[in-house]
């Protein structure tokens, strides 16, 4: 009953996050914890060699989730939604979504997983002295500009995902600073854009003569628990359809997936971080200092508060994982057997703790696209073996598992090791995490850190998002988001912290040799196939 109440007297808010595989909504109470939640599932597709999703593939998918978010709540508690304290929107960080003046999309939404802006990232990384990733937004936009693309002379705004949806809902067009640090670089000091960068970026353009600043054409920033806009009739006609969502209700500054996981982990101060794992990798370290140099392996964006952060960012992780999982639920139903998805996931997971540390000689690449840390701009899922390998589910599911923190290890050695960055623990979520001990496990021999799970690990940015909304509608003024998530939040919710295990540190150090070793083969696969 209270529960009820809370959702009658617009207590709630509701999160929304864009993951690749699928959006979540999920509505908080006045304890925080979720109460009801929602889901769409969608893909990513590959047209004319990018990979994008249509406009009407994300409104399509924001309304089913909330419907579908909505319709737990009816099905759980016997009410409606029809008004709630504050709303979020996240989404996968980067991209590229111009616009003209008259909101019209210019050019096909292009989703961080492409790998098609080798050139503008190489030249605006010389020219800034700061390292630009091939999916930040700028990279997008300036290897347009490089490519003479038609449509550059009319972009009036572009944004990513997460500025698109709030901008839909609310007529804003804003950014968390989390998000935009994903766009272009921020002075962390000064919670906006870098003034010198923005001047060097107009210098390296001045000859195209376009009527455009590029300060002009970025998201404005606005800071965490500020009000950054209201559902508008339209916004809230759009979100829900069936006209019972009330317009008016306050929404948080929108950010990205990495920094929702950082506040689903409570992972915003000096020497925490976390690793979040789905369908892309990545790992963030909040820095007490500033890196030695740049490091084109590593990015530097800043928490939903400012801080700068460390950023391992790899495109793949559990696509190939899951291809094999839904082989075999295939295989099952052949012969007769129908099993839960999840009794399979955790059955097949439990099975690689029995395989020898090192995988029995088995290396598998999860590539299903490109992967700018290991060079490459396109990928081949393959599974290599030798003929005295051990080839079992054991050792098929760790070779499995492992490769998909193959790569991120790669580029935690530079953080961790070359640069000396200290983490206390780090703190997993998403899927990969679900099943029980295994993936937080492995995890924290293959980096040699400690890995805490929490209660809520499943919930992820959803989650996160929903918080930030909270903390936008928090009666205090006076808290810092740190503060909130310490004293209101996490003090709530249990952790399990896993430690290294030697043997497993030894085998996965075994196994990343192999891995190393065999880029070339992946090399050469992606060469001939």
């Amino acid at each position: 009953m209270d529960i009820v109440k809370q959702i009658e007297s617009a207590k709630t808010s509701i999160g929304i996050e864009f993951g690749s595989t699928r959006i979540k909504a999920v509505m908080i109470g006045e304890d925080f914890s979720p109460i009801a939640s929602g889901t769409h599932d969608w893909q990513n597709r590959l047209e004319n060699g990018i990979w994008t999703y249509t406009a009407q593939d994300i409104t399509l998918g924001l309304q089913d989730a909330y419907k579908n978010l909505a319709d737990n709540v009816r099905a759980k508690y016997g009410v409606e939604i029809t008004n709630v304290a504050s709303i979020g929107i996240s989404a996968m960080m980067h991209g590229y979504l111009p616009f003209d003046k008259d909101g019209n999309l210019l050019a096909e939404f292009r989703t961080w997983r492409n790998t098609m802006t080798g050139d503008a990232a190489k030249a605006l990384t010389q020219a800034f002295g700061f390292n630009i990733p091939q999916r930040w937004s700028i990279a997008h936009l300036y290897q347009a500009i490089l490519n003479g693309e038609n449509h550059i002379p009319h972009i009036a705004f572009f944004t990513t995902l997460a500025g698109y949806v709030h901008w839909q809902l609310t007529g804003e067009k804003v950014l968390g600073i989390g998000d935009a640090s994903g766009m272009f670089p921020i002075d962390s000091e000064k919670g906006e854009y870098d003034k010198q960068m923005l001047a060097k970026f107009s210098e390296l353009i001045a000859d195209k003569g376009f009527k455009w600043d590029i300060a002009q054409i970025l998201p404005k920033i606005v800071p965490a628990g500020e009000c950054a806009g209201k559902l508008t009739e339209s916004g809230a006609k759009l979100l829900d359809p069936s006209g019972k969502l009330k317009a008016g209700i306050v929404v948080c500054p929108p950010e990205g997936d990495a920094g929702t996981g950082m506040v689903a982990t409570n992972s915003i101060a000096p020497r925490t971080g976390n690793v979040s794992a789905g369908t892309s990798i990545f790992a963030m370290a909040v820095l007490e200092r500033k890196l030695s140099k740049v490091h084109e392996e590593i990015d530097i964006v800043t928490t939903p508060c400012g801080d700068p952060v460390a950023m391992v960012h790899c495109n793949n992780c559990t696509t190939d994982l899951d291809a094999w999982v839904k082989m075999f639920d295939s295989t099952l139903k052949t012969f007769g057997v129908e099993l839960p998805k999840s009794e399979i996931y955790a059955k097949l997971y439990e099975s690689a703790l029995s395989a020898p540390a090192d995988c029995g000689g088995l290396v598998s690449y999860n590539y299903f696209s490109g992967e700018h840390v290991t060079g490459f701009t396109q990928g081949r899922p393959m599974l290599i073996r030798t003929p005295e390998s051990e080839f079992s589910i054991n050792t098929l599911m760790r070779s499995l598992i492992y490769s998909c923190m193959g790569t991120l290890k790669i580029g935690m050695d530079i953080l961790l090791g070359e640069e000396k960055v200290e983490l206390d623990k780090l703190l997993a979520h998403g899927g990969l995490f679900k099943a029980p001990i295994v993936g937080q496990r492995f995890l924290a021999s293959a980096l040699n850190v400690p890995v805490a799970v929490m209660e809520s690990a499943g919930e992820g940015g959803a989650w996160g998002i929903a918080l930030l909304a909270a903390y936008t509608a928090r009666q205090d003024r006076s808290q810092t988001l740190a503060q909130f998530l310490d004293e209101q939040v996490f003090s709530k919710f249990a952790s399990s912290v896993m430690q290294p295990d030697k043997a497993d540190s030894e085998g996965f150090a075994k196994y990343m040799r192999t891995f190393r070793a065999a880029l070339s083969v992946q090399k050469a696969a992606v060469e001939a196939i």
